[in-house]
């Protein structure tokens, strides 16, 4: 008796490509026909192998890949992008743009001084502890509010437009108003914040840490506000810069939460911070005036801010990956 061999047809998957890292693959799966052995050896296929050839059905997709994070050089493109618009933008716009990311930031050093600044057991048997604590609450969620609203920080405004001035996209006097009115803004709206917490009635009683924040900050010499603005500033343009790279709000936050967080936790100087700290302890009792707040603290940590965003990272990125690098190469 002889046997009947099957016989299956091949199964063929043509792959379209569209547009790169996008693939549309078409499977089509054909029955193969089935052949029966009889009791006189002879073979004849099944019924439903003798069947009309049933069309083949076909399964589409698309297989996109994309990455979480950005190169260096196409994050210089989206920082240069960034610097752009904001320097073109028009003086209303920056200035309420401005005064919304001063009252972001104001919410931030608002919830550290109010978490962290009272951890005091803590402060007494671990004072590392407790400045990690003031660092990881506050700040890096008043930048995330900042980054993601698109407001107007006169600190990292410093990076971005200095890169677009780099890339001629932007003239020195946009420039100026960009870093200007958006410091203006910043005061307005840090100020109001202070004032608004004040009237809340939110520090009474032992929960006055703003008032010895602000002795300690304009107990400072020019030279120790000015380096401490320098490189309060380079750790919020680098956590800018992290911010622009990720493609996810997670990747966002981890960008901003670890640059922030240290330079809380070490003490350096954030102009626009300030903007609210300092009002905040004068309002509450320290024994400071507005004079000294400008001379002892804002005017060189403003300084030291605008050296360590617009040298050390809208100039130097500008070098690695933009035109002042070609320049000077040629």
């Amino acid at each position: 008796m002889s046997v009947a061999m099957s016989t299956i047809s091949a199964i063929r998957t043509p792959v379209l490509v569209n547009t790169p890292g996008r693939a549309r693959v078409h499977i089509a799966r054909v029955r193969p026909a089935i052949s029966k052995a009889s009791v006189f050896g002879t073979t004849r296929p099944l019924l439903s192998a003798q069947r009309p050839a049933l069309r083949p059905r076909a399964t589409s997709f698309e297989v996109k890949a994309e990455s979480l994070i950005e190169a260096p050089a196409a994050t210089y493109t989206k920082f240069v992008a960034a610097g752009t618009a904001k320097g073109q933008a028009d003086f209303v716009t920056i200035l309420v743009k401005g005064i919304v990311a001063g009252i972001q930031i104001g919410f931030g050093i608002f919830l550290a001084t109010f978490v962290g600044g009272h951890c005091f057991e803590i402060a007494k048997l671990n004072p590392g502890l407790a400045k990690i604590i003031t660092g990881a609450f506050g700040l890096p969620f008043g930048l995330l509010m900042v980054v993601l609203s698109g407001s107007d920080l006169f600190t990292g405004n410093t990076a971005v437009v200095t890169a677009a001035l780099h890339e001629k996209k932007v003239t020195p006097m946009e420039l100026v108003k960009s870093w200007s009115v958006s410091y203006l803004g910043n005061f307005i709206g840090s100020v109001a914040m202070a004032y608004a917490v004040f009237y809340a009635g939110c520090y009474s009683g032992p929960l006055m840490s703003p008032v010895g924040l602000t002795v300690a900050k304009t107990s400072l010499t020019f030279t120790q506000a000015f380096i401490r603005g320098i490189l309060c500033n380079y750790l919020v343009c680098t956590a800018i810069w992290q911010a622009t790279a990720a493609n996810d709000l997670a990747g966002k936050m981890v960008g901003i939460w670890f640059p922030i967080a240290a330079f809380i936790a070490l003490g350096l100087e954030h102009s626009v911070a300030n903007m609210w700290a300092l009002p905040m302890g004068m309002l509450l009792g320290a024994p400071v005036t507005w004079a000294k707040i400008w001379t002892a603290n804002l005017i060189p940590v403003t300084l030291g801010n605008i050296v360590g965003g617009a040298v050390f990272i809208g100039t130097m990125y500008s070098f690695f990956y933009g035109s002042f690098g070609k320049k000077a190469a040629e």
